[in-house]
């Protein structure tokens, strides 16, 4: 399961926009994303071609967090 660490959230509510952004992200599926200690994971809906870690990334820090 890919981790990234996340740096910046501070509420549910922030938990719950990471995880409704990489939710939306085609390719990954059961995303879970945790205030602490800050981190999102995932599983790739094709193992064999798995989402480029950049633009999940990217996706975080579009909305104002650390990735």
């Amino acid at each position: 399961m890919p981790t990234i660490k996340i740096e910046g959230m501070s509420c549910g509510n922030c938990t719950m926009a990471v995880t409704k952004a990489l939710g939306a992200m085609p390719g990954l599926t059961d995303v879970r994303v945790t205030l602490e200690p800050g981190s999102a994971s995932w599983v790739d809906q094709d193992p064999g071609r798995p989402v480029d870690l950049e633009k999940v990334k990217e996706a975080v820090r579009d909305l104002g967090f650390e990735a």
